[in-house]
């Protein structure tokens, strides 16, 4: 549908005027960024696919082509009429803030949060992305993440559609989107921040009709007005903002708050703007192991996401976002750093969790990242008792072969795997010839002069007798 508007009403919108009617006429028609971006990139180029001939297609699909290639050649006109009103970046601003405050009339239509923050990445000048991002914090997401912490933190763990719902004002699912989304937000401000050291300003032109003309200065304009921000404190709410959004994905038991110190909790919800104290040194032994427990929680929800059939080689094909994406490991060891949690206790229990898991081809890749070999080990071995045990003692299926060498076992290995305790695997039914693989890594790693070696050469041992039976 026609956007209308009289040559007083833009004079009258400013120099953002033009740019905030396009946006709104973008954000009623639900324009996608990656759209709207080849419309400014490719609309002149002939071999673009909105100027492909038809061919021989379905009417109605023939007709939504030619209305899109028609909308394009309509904005790209609009685009060389006002080529400083509707540069790239200009557009682009104004198209993340009407996104943003349609989202803040109805919050529960996160979706258009998460256009406005992808909107926001398109902008190019870090002065103009740092001072957008900046009033999308204070104006609206700071309310919406302050509401969010404190009924997390009353509630301790992940809470209901109906307690989000009358809290914050969107539901659960709603509300692990938009932390997902502010999660973004943050990265983009710290990202801006660091980018514009490193390039000057940019001037916003505007056409020579726009000189004497009154009104609002443009959302470009706005940005570039806005203080700069406090880095480490930006971080701070990075780190609380990913807890919350992994609390909320992996429905973690846990009071936010209680994983800061007293600097921390205090610093929380100020202005981006402001210096503040913030946490500093080595924090309590208490808090770390707080802290490590709930990253343990979060890689544990990680490995039960994932589909057991798949294999390490499946991650193309895994989704980008949500409990199953791929990128939470290395989440919880950037969190795992500014929580002062030991990466490699983080590595080493991913490891054992994929194991565990039954997903020996991924834990496997996992085990590179380990520097600790021996401790892991260590683990590893008793994870391969569990196994055998559940094959020997604990299966419904027991066979003969499996009860005679039982009885031929040596007496130290029989009573290990007698004590040991397959409930602790959440995938205890693993072929033999997977447990065998992972003994015979074991050997390999652990040296020689290991309290657990001969243990080690037994199990191997038994397993091979098995398998070969």
């Amino acid at each position: 549908s026609a956007t209308q508007c009289s040559i007083k009403t833009l004079l009258e919108g400013g120099r953002g005027g033009i740019a905030d009617s396009v946006s709104k006429w973008v954000c009623r028609h639900s324009l996608p960024p990656e759209k709207l971006k080849a419309f400014l990139q490719n609309s002149d180029d002939p071999n673009d696919e909105m100027h492909k001939k038809t061919g021989e297609k379905p009417k109605k699909q023939q007709q939504n082509q030619e209305d899109a290639h028609g909308t394009a050649e309509l904005f790209v006109a609009v685009c060389e009429r006002f080529p400083d009103s509707l540069s790239p970046d200009m557009l682009f601003a104004h198209c993340c803030w009407e996104y943003v405050v349609q989202w803040n009339k109805d919050p529960e239509e996160v979706k258009n949060f998460c256009l406005a923050v992808e909107y926001l990445k398109l902008v190019s000048s870090p002065h103009i992305q740092l001072g957008i991002s900046t009033m999308m914090w204070s104006t609206f997401t700071v309310k919406y993440l302050s509401a969010a912490t404190f009924l997390l933190e009353k509630v301790g763990k992940a809470p209901k559609d109906r307690l989000c719902r009358r809290d914050v004002g969107m539901g659960d699912k709603a509300l692990t989107c938009f932390l997902g989304c502010c999660v973004q937000l943050l990265q983009v401000l710290m990202e801006a921040d660091s980018g514009v050291e490193k390039v000057s300003a940019v001037e916003l032109c505007v056409e020579e009709v726009w000189s004497g003309a009154e009104g609002p200065p443009s959302i470009a304009d706005l940005a570039l007005e806005q203080k700069g921000i406090y880095y480490p404190l930006v971080q701070h709410h990075w780190l609380l903002t990913s807890l919350l959004h992994a609390a909320m994905t992996f429905k973690v038991k846990t009071k936010p708050l209680s994983l800061f110190d007293s600097k921390g909790k205090n610093a929380l919800f100020r202005d981006l703007t402001s210096i503040q104290l913030m946490p500093s040194g080595v924090m309590d032994s208490g808090l770390i192991l707080s802290r490590q427990e709930f990253l343990f929680q979060v890689q544990i929800g990680w490995v039960q996401a994932l589909d057991g059939s798949s294999t390490a080689s499946d991650s193309s094909i895994r989704p980008s976002t949500g409990p199953g994406a791929p990128w939470w490991p290395s989440l919880c060891l950037e969190l795992g750093s500014l929580l002062q949690v030991y990466p490699d206790i983080l590595r080493r229990q991913l490891v054992c969790e994929l194991f565990s898991q039954g997903l020996d081809l991924r834990a496997e890749q996992a085990m590179l990242e380990v520097e600790d070999q021996d401790v892991l080990g260590s683990q590893l071995l008793v994870l391969s008792g569990q196994r055998l045990s559940y094959t020997l003692l604990h299966s419904q299926s027991q066979t003969q072969p499996a009860m005679e060498l039982l009885a031929r076992l040596p007496p130290t290995l029989c009573a290990w795997l007698k004590a040991m305790d397959p409930s602790d695997l959440r995938c205890p039914s693993v072929p033999l010839c997977q447990t065998k693989r992972l003994v015979g890594r074991l050997v390999e790693m652990l040296p020689e002069n290991h309290a657990q070696y001969s243990l080690a050469l037994h199990l191997l041992e038994a397993l091979e007798a098995l398998t070969t039976e």
